[in-house]
């Protein structure tokens, strides 16, 4: 279907009320587009959502790393987002020459927006827009980390200065701005942009939004139609898993033909201490730049009203659940105050720095704080990510200086403390991952692994429009060119300049060559890294996938697994969906574990054996003439009394003559889970001495509660 007819149909939909009723006009209309020929599937357009300089270095790819200049400045990466700010250092484009002979665009950015060398196409598409420019600072930061040049002396407000890199800083970029100033993206602007960017001829299409409907089907799945069309051109999709971790089925990339990004840190944290009136120090976490000059101010924690207001949302001026503690053989009686929109008393609070108790799943606690005039802010909680606020601000967790501010609170008449300005220091036990992070297995094909990596995402400097407030409010006039942020939007825009890093190697490698490539030489994750779910469950690959990004590895995989669009059919095929295409008659598959994928993965019933297997077939780009031999390795967490696993391969020698060679072989996994919600790992390595192509196992039941 011609990609202008696509983009019509797309718009016609959008200007008609979706109010799918039964027997409403509207659905009338939406079954006669779908009887034209070539729509692949119709369906109302909704809200996707954005899932927001050390990180380089720590994956290896550092100033002197081997590249290819010349190639590099060739590679178009497609940044599909909110926008961009063309004048920021970070998109210079000195030393830059024309764009490459394959570019296609054009620089359609509209009102105040100017494109050079290395920016060399924009384009937006929300109807109440006038230009491509970043009005929400999401787009800008993520098309640095990927392919921004470097900038020496790159702070937010001195902290974490440092010179801000991308991974390719030669690449080209050009932007697709498909959501608003308020984070909004519809469907249909973001289908257009990917048809836009294919027919640019980008190389690399960066994707760091999406749905929040879990098991959406694919052919109702924006992501998987765009991404789909962008496989068909020889175009490599990265996506970001999302930020709903942690709990289990929570990423909604579940497509095969992409590759999906979960969130990891870097051996760099940004903490940010509070001092209290004792001396006694903590720890917590925030970008806070705000200097108070270590001046102790007054510590409010017993406030709120009784009984609370109609304007408290919530019970945090009551009561909540009491926790006795005894320490130094003081009792003390606990009570939780969280912060709840509308329920602090301004009298209590105003120039004191308030202390915030809760879980905050829907809310801001810092939000009430700023509005009831506290001075500063200090939320304690499970989640410990920095972000950064318009007033003084840390977040302390349960395990991590909780008790001791509690003992000193209620210990003295009159407590007091501040909260210093953040600084970085050192993490010895990255890279771990993230609970914001989603969290597979997949709702839709449960035998395809995701997410399919891990990146850094956690605490990321790289570039911001000083137009835009760095905190989300109108009020906060401080101005930055560079920002840190966190989320799986920063861990994909890591694999995204991964990607283009091995593209300069490789100019002729197919998409699902450079995904197998950035998978199979992942750097395994340890048991202890941050794989938990929710309910305190290990996850493993389901957290992870094949590991952490090892970009200079991956120019040098050895085997590549390589799948083709007709692969991708048969799979479909065999999930009984032909919405994207006929099934291909040489092309048989029993079920979506067969597809030639660098991971594998199955449910089996609890309690019941099992004997499963996996035919795979590699491509070999490392030496000509070569024997690669198989070991397969089982996670030593298998509890024998409820999980038994062996695995076999066969052939478990492969040798090769030539470049380009293929080799096939069938991978059995036997035994027992007993439980639900088991899941069991191992490991493939095919090894020739010099490459090692691991592949992750991962046999599970039914997890349980969603």
């Amino acid at each position: 279907m011609a990609d202008q007819q696509l983009i019509r149909l797309l718009e016609a939909i959008r200007e008609v009320s979706m109010d799918f009723q039964p027997n409403s006009p509207v659905k009338r209309q939406q079954k006669s587009l779908a009887r034209i020929h070539g729509v692949v599937s119709v369906f109302p357009s909704k809200a996707l959502h954005l899932h927001t300089t050390r990180s380089w270095d720590f994956l290896g790819v550092t100033k002197n790393v081997k590249r290819n200049p010349s190639v590099e400045s060739d590679v178009i990466i497609g940044v599909i987002d909110t926008g961009i700010c063309p004048e920021s250092p970070s998109f210079s484009d000195e030393g830059f020459g024309p764009p490459p002979k394959n570019w296609k665009g054009e620089c359609a950015g509209g009102d105040n927006f100017t494109c050079n060398r290395k920016l060399i196409g924009a384009r937006f598409y929300a109807q109440d827009d006038s230009s491509a420019r970043d009005e929400y600072g999401h787009g800008v930061h993520t098309a640095s980390i990927a392919a921004g040049n470097r900038v020496p002396r790159a702070s937010f407000f001195g902290i974490a200065e440092g010179i801000a890199t991308g991974g390719v800083p030669s690449a080209r970029i050009s932007v697709y701005k498909v959501c608003d100033a308020r984070g909004g993206c519809q469907w249909d602007d973001f289908l257009a942009g990917f048809d836009d960017a294919i027919a640019d001829g980008v190389d690399i299409i960066m994707c760091s939004l999406g749905t929040e409907l879990y098991g959406l089907h694919w052919v109702e799945d924006p992501v998987a139609i765009g991404t789909f069309h962008a496989m068909e051109n020889g175009i490599l999709t990265v996506h970001s898993a999302g930020n709903s971790g942690p709990g289990i089925a929570t990423t909604a990339s579940t497509v095969p033909w992409l590759i999906s990004v979960a969130a990891s840190n870097t051996d760099r944290s940004i903490i940010d201490k509070i001092v209290l009136g004792n001396g006694k120090t903590l720890t917590g976490s925030g970008v806070n730049s705000f200097i108070l000059n270590e001046t102790k101010l007054p510590l409010s924690w017993d406030w709120g009203y009784q009984p609370p207001p109609k304007s408290c949302k919530g019970g945090s001026a009551r009561k909540g659940p009491i926790r006795k503690l005894t320490n130094l053989h003081h009792q003390y009686v606990i009570v939780r105050r969280e912060c709840n929109p509308g329920c602090l008393d301004k009298k209590k609070v105003k120039g004191k720095i308030v202390v915030c108790d809760g879980n905050f799943h829907n809310y801001n606690p810092f939000d009430e704080a700023l509005r009831a005039g506290a001075a500063g802010a200090i939320a304690v909680g499970k989640r410990n990510t920095s972000s950064i606020e318009p007033l003084p601000a840390s977040t302390i967790r349960y395990n991590g200086g909780y008790t001791e501010m509690q003992l000193y609170f209620y210990s003295t008449k009159n407590p007091e403390g501040t909260i210093l300005k953040s600084e970085a220091t050192i993490d010895s036990e990255a890279p771990s991952l993230t609970p914001f992070s989603s969290r597979g297995p997949n709702m839709v094909a449960p035998d395809i692994l995701k997410p399919d990596i891990t990146a850094p995402g956690i605490d990321i400097l790289a570039a911001f429009c000083p137009e835009i407030t760095p905190s989300g409010y109108d009020f906060d006039k401080r101005k930055t060119n560079y920002i840190i942020m966190s989320g799986t939007s920063m861990s994909g825009s890591h694999v995204t300049g991964a990607a283009a890093y091995v593209k300069t190697f490789h100019p002729d490698w197919s998409p699902s060559a450079i995904k197998s490539a950035l998978m199979t030489t992942a750097w395994p994750m340890k048991e202890t890294q941050g794989a938990f779910d929710v309910y305190g469950v290990r996850d493993h690959e389901f957290a992870y996938g094949a590991g952490n990004l090892n970009p200079v590895k991956a120019t040098d995989p050895g085997l590549v697994y390589e799948a083709t669009k007709d692969d991708y059919l048969a799979m479909m095929c065999s999930m009984n969906l032909t919405f994207f295409g006929k099934c291909p008659k040489h092309i048989k598959l029993g079920s979506p574990k067969d597809l030639n994928y660098p991971t594998m993965t199955v449910q089996v019933k609890s309690g019941k054996a099992f004997e499963i297997k996996f035919p795979r077939t590699v491509t070999n780009v490392g030496i000509s003439n070569s024997t690669y031999e198989a070991t397969i390795l089982i996670s030593n967490t298998t509890d024998p009394n409820y999980e038994v696993l062996k695995a076999s391969v066969e052939p478990r020698i492969l040798s090769f003559k030539s470049l380009d060679e293929k080799k096939s072989f069938v991978v059995t996994v036997a035994g027992k889970l007993k439980l639900l919600g088991s899941i069991v790992s191992a490991s493939l390595v095919w090894s020739d001495g010099t490459h090692h192509v691991r592949s992750p196992i991962a046999v599970y039941t039914d997890l349980g509660p969603k």
